[in-house]
C-alpha cells in the first residue's frame, strides 16, 4: 500500500484508572478508517509514547495493527535518544505481524549534530526490513534534521520519507525541490498542510484528524487532486480547531475535544495533564459552533456550507 494522504497521529486512550483503554483504541481505529483516513501512526508524540511502558507500547501497536486489519498502512512510533535503545525498539517492531513501517524522531535531549543524527537514523534503518519514515520535530527534541542530512538518509533503501514538523517553510521547500521524487515529505503540522502539499508534499500526519477524520481526509484529498478551492474551504472552516489543539501542550486539547464529542475519556498521564477549565470552556464553545457535539455524520457534500 502506498503511503500518501492524511494519516492520523493517534491518541492513546486511557481509562480512569490510568490503564490503556484497548476497546476505545480499537473503536477509534475503526472510526478513523471508516471516515477516510489513509494511514495510522500510533505511539508518537500525540500518543504519549514517552509515558508508555515497553509492554504497553508494543500492545498499543498490536491493537492498532489488528484493528486496522490491513485496510490502511500502520507506521508505529519508535524513538529513543540512545541509538542502541532505538535500534532495539525497531527490532521489536520488526516482529509485529502486519506492521507496515516505523516513524522515528530526532534523538531528543542530546541535541546531536548532523553527523550524529545521520548515524543514529542509519543504524535504525539498517536494523529492520520495515520502511522508515523520519520525523523532524526540533521544537520537541532540540535537534533539527537539515535537508542535506535527509538527502543522505534518503539513499538508504528503506528510508522512504519524512514527517516534517520544523515549521520552516524554506527548509521544507529546499527538501521538496532536491529530494528524489520517490521520497515522500509529509506535513507534520495541520496548519501548514496546504502550503506543503502545494509545494509537492505527499500529505499530512495530523493531530486534528483524531477528532475530524472525514474533514481532514477530504481536505488533503482535495489538495492532492489539485482541487484547491475545496481544500481551502475546508481549511478555512476548521483552521481555528486545528490551532486550538495547541492552545495547551498536545495532546491535552485534542483529548478534551474527543471527550466533548463522546469519543473518549479526558485522561492523560503525568507529566501531561488535562486542559485548564478556561481552555475547556473555549473548546466546548468552538466544538459546539462547528456542530461536532451533535453527532451528525459529516460528508463531502457539506463542502457547500463552507
Amino acid at each position: 500500500m502506498e503511503l500518501m494522504g492524511c494519516g492520523t497521529a493517534l491518541v492513546t486512550p486511557f481509562r480512569r484508572d490510568g490503564n490503556v483503554d484497548e476497546p476505545a483504541l480499537h473503536a477509534l481505529v475503526h472510526w478513523q478508517i471508516e471516515n477516510g483516513i489513509s494511514f495510522l501512526v500510533p505511539c508518537g508524540t500525540t500518543g504519549e509514547a514517552a509515558t508508555l511502558s515497553e509492554p504497553e507500547w508494543l500492545r498499543v501497536v498490536q491493537v492498532v495493527v489488528d484493528a486496522a486489519g490491513g485496510r490502511v498502512p500502520v507506521f508505529a512510533g519508535c524513538t529513543h535518544n540512545a541509538t542502541h535503545e532505538a535500534v532495539s525498539k525497531a527490532r521489536r517492531l520488526g516482529r509485529v505481524n502486519g506492521l507496515n513501517g516505523i516513524l522515528t524522531a530526532n534523538p531528543y535531549y542530546n541535541r546531536p549534530g548532523q553527523e550524529g543524527q545521520y548515524l543514529h537514523f542509519k543504524a535504525i534503518a539498517e536494523a529492520v526490513n520495515l520502511p522508515v519514515l523520519l520525523y523532524n520535530i526540533p521544537s520537541r527534541t532540540g535537534a533539527n534534521l537539515e535537508p542535506a542530512t535527509v538527502l543522505r538518509l534518503a539513499e538508504l533503501k528503506n528510508v522512504i520519507g519524512i514527517k516534517e514538523s520544523s515549521g520552516n517553510i524554506a527548509q521544507i521547500t529546499e527538501l521538496l525541490t532536491t529530494a528524489p521524487r520517490s521520497f515522500k515529505v509529509f506535513a507534520g503540522d495541520d496548519g501548514l498542510a496546504l502550503p506543503i502539499m502545494a509545494l509537492g508534499g505527499a500529505g499530512l500526519v495530523s493531530v486534528a484528524s483524531n477528532a475530524i477524520p472525514a474533514q481532514m481526509s477530504a481536505m488533503v484529498r482535495a489538495a492532492l487532486d489539485n482541487d484547491w478551492p475545496s481544500a481551502r474551504r475546508i481549511n478555512r472552516h476548521f483552521y481555528r480547531l486545528m490551532q486550538a489543539h495547541f492552545w495547551e501542550a498536545s495532546p491535552a486539547p485534542v483529548k478534551a475535544v474527543l471527550a466533548l464529542m463522546g469519543r473518549g475519556e479526558d485522561v492523560l498521564r503525568l507529566p501531561m495533564v488535562p486542559v485548564s477549565s478556561a481552555t475547556r470552556r473555549k473548546l466546548e464553545t468552538m466544538v459546539g459552533e462547528l456542530g461536532l457535539l451533535v453527532g451528525a455524520p459529516w460528508t463531502g457534500e457539506d463542502l457547500r456550507m463552507y
